[in-house]
């Protein structure tokens, strides 16, 4: 009887333990498969995120051709009253030139030789470019900078017999130097003339003509203000006189127009006969070290 109480009780154990054994498993199985679920779900949230929305670009906004020529005017309006005043080139003339030949300095010839007149090579020894112009790959006169393409201009005209009849016109008559430019051979194009006076009468460039003659700022005499013919004080101070003009005046002492201003707190370009004006800078300014 022991012995089979025994077996009898060996044989459940071992029932109730590969019974329990079976249930791990069918759980482990469970366990699995949700976490494989899980995995599944995350990543298709992952794919499923929207990108942002990439904004369009506003295109630059293009500069008019006006807009291109009063800049070329205040960026080489100075160097044309300074060709002026050493050549006999009215400035209004130069610009024009100026602008008609570079396009308003976008010209490509302007662009890659920096050469503002359309001067060809002819007895030319410095760099050079080759231009399509009246012919294909013409050979232009190449320039490291757009003051020497001026200074060029001025010494093409000065130096030439052919616009010597130019220099016989008052600097103030443009109208004579755009059909003498013509005459004289500068251009094959019947309408330069006109073109060039358009340019100057439109942009006023008159004006800086001018300005370099003394007559643009005509000093007005104040009341009660007694006339001196001393020009020049001894504390380095000048006198305006009839005729005079800030840039004339700048130009006798060797300053800019813009120091001038500076040293008499003056606001526009105004004087008066009379008046007087430091020419020098005052020591209050001076430098500290």
């Amino acid at each position: 009887m022991n012995v089979r109480k025994i077996i009898m009780l060996c044989c459940v154990t071992a029932l109730l333990i590969s019974c329990g054994g079976s249930k791990k498993t069918t759980r482990t199985t469970t366990k699995t498969k949700t976490v494989s679920s899980r995995k599944t779900q995350d990543s298709r949230e992952v794919t499923s995120v929207e990108k942002p929305k990439e904004v369009a670009k506003k295109p630059l906004a293009k500069v008019s051709y006006k807009e291109k020529v009063q800049n070329y005017i205040f960026e080489y309006a100075s160097i044309a009253k300074d060709e002026m005043q050493q050549y006999g080139i009215p400035a209004s003339i130069t610009l024009a030139q100026g602008i008609l030949e570079s396009g308003a300095g976008y010209g490509e010839l302007t662009s890659k030789a920096k050469n503002h007149f359309g001067i060809k090579c002819h007895d030319w020894t410095g760099d050079r470019v080759y231009h399509d112009d009246d012919r294909s790959q013409e050979c232009f006169r190449k320039y490291k900078k757009a003051s020497e393409s001026f200074r060029d201009h001025s010494l093409f005209l000065k130096n030439r017999k052919r616009y010597s009849k130019l220099f016989t016109y008052k600097q103030s008559d443009y109208k004579s130097w755009a059909y003498g430019l013509r005459a004289a051979g500068y251009a094959t194009d019947k309408k330069y003339p006109v073109k060039l006076i358009s340019i100057i009468e439109r942009y006023k460039l008159y004006d800086y003509d001018a300005e370099v003659l003394g007559t643009s700022y005509v000093a007005v005499e104040p009341k009660k203000v007694e006339k001196k013919k001393i020009l020049k004080t001894k504390n380095g101070e000048y006198i305006v006189q009839k005729g005079d003009t800030l840039y004339s005046i700048s130009r006798r002492y060797n300053l800019k127009v813009a120091e001038l201003k500076a040293y008499n707190n003056l606001k526009d370009n105004a004087i008066a006969i009379g008046q007087v004006l430091k020419v020098e800078k005052p020591e209050d300014d001076a430098d500290e070290f």
